[in-house]
């Protein structure tokens, strides 16, 4: 079993940067596919970013050029690096953990408790 708890959200301008956290226990995390997703009110959870066990790192067009992702395997956490932040990025962000698909929410089986990112313009 694998839980996980996302730190780092809060408020920021735009143009602005922030940094989230996902911390993970358990001994076989650095097995696990880790990926960010965020969902906006009213709308479907959608990927972010996502880095496989095999350090393979994926983004969503939304994310590229300014999100970055990171992993610590030795710290069990994940890192969501966000610069140059735009309202459109507000929503409640989630940290998953699985062992398929990068992109796709489907294939994530573990899921923090989210935290919430705001932009204001």
């Amino acid at each position: 079993q694998v839980q996980l708890v996302e730190s780092g959200g809060g408020s920021a301008q735009a143009g602005d940067s922030l940094t989230l956290s996902c911390a993970a226990s358990g001994r076989t995390f650095s097995r696990y596919t880790m990926g960010w997703f965020r969902q906006a009110p009213g709308k479907e959870r959608e990927f972010v970013a996502g880095i496989s066990w095999i350090w393979s790192i994926h983004y969503a067009d939304s994310a590229k050029g300014r999100f970055t992702m990171s992993r610590d395997n030795a710290k069990n956490t994940v890192y969501l690096q966000m610069n140059s932040l735009k309202p459109e990025d507000t929503g409640i962000y989630y940290c998953g953990a699985g062992l398929g698909s990068v992109r796709s929410a489907g294939s994530y089986d573990h899921w923090g408790q989210g935290t919430q990112v705001t932009v204001s313009s």
